[in-house]
């Protein structure tokens, strides 16, 4: 280990570990300087701010918060989310099947639910996965949310058309069950892969 480097010193190897080495996140690079200098937590943190404040490195926003396993990822505060609408998908199938239509005044809830379940998981789950980063503002993701769950609806009624099963209230909702969770499960994991994939840069 070195010390009684001045600031520059440090700076410049700091960016050399970032361009050689490819720490993973924040952590990983206090570890490795640690490794070469008498620095502690917050000394070397206070490099790291000052060299992203001048854009000598890049750290992705909430990179040193994600958990590299997706296992740890679906656990954590991020992938909340996805287990809201996991519950609120199997919330409503399991109400549409069990509670009769006129079981006043629960039916309210059934006509709530299955209208989120029908006009807003469908093309909210898809949307999330086509687009797992910030690239839509809220509003841009609320209409294309409504707007694709109006589109797969009618398709999947158009295709269940030409099965044995017909237009049916119970193969509808286990088709609209079923793509949901699949949307859902891909865009949590391409979420996670676009979250843990880019590892800090070094611009200079």
């Amino acid at each position: 280990m070195r010390k009684n480097l001045s600031k520059d010193e440090i700076d410049k190897d700091m960016i050399q570990i970032v361009k050689e080495r490819k720490p993973k996140d924040v952590k990983q690079l206090i570890k490795m300087m640690q490794e070469k200098f008498y620095l502690s937590d917050q000394e070397i943190l206070k490099h790291i701010l000052d060299l992203q404040e001048k854009g000598k490195i890049y750290f992705s926003p909430n990179q040193s918060h994600t958990p590299q396993k997706l296992t740890g990822y679906m656990r954590s505060p991020q992938a909340s989310w996805y287990w809201i609408t996991i519950t609120i998908t199997l919330a409503t199938a399991l109400i549409v099947f069990t509670l009769p239509e006129n079981a006043f005044p629960l039916v309210y809830a059934r006509y709530i639910l299955g209208s989120i379940f029908v006009l807003w998981l469908p093309g909210y789950t898809l949307i999330k996965a086509l687009f797992p980063q910030k690239e839509l503002d809220n509003i841009e993701r609320a209409a294309l949310s409504m707007g694709m769950s109006l589109a797969i609806a009618p398709i999947v009624g158009l295709l269940l058309n030409y099965t044995p099963w017909g237009i049916r209230q119970t193969p509808i909702i286990i088709s609209l069950l079923a793509l949901t969770f699949t949307f859902a499960t891909a865009a949590i994991i391409r979420e996670h892969q676009t979250k843990t994939t880019s590892a800090p840069k070094a611009t200079a």
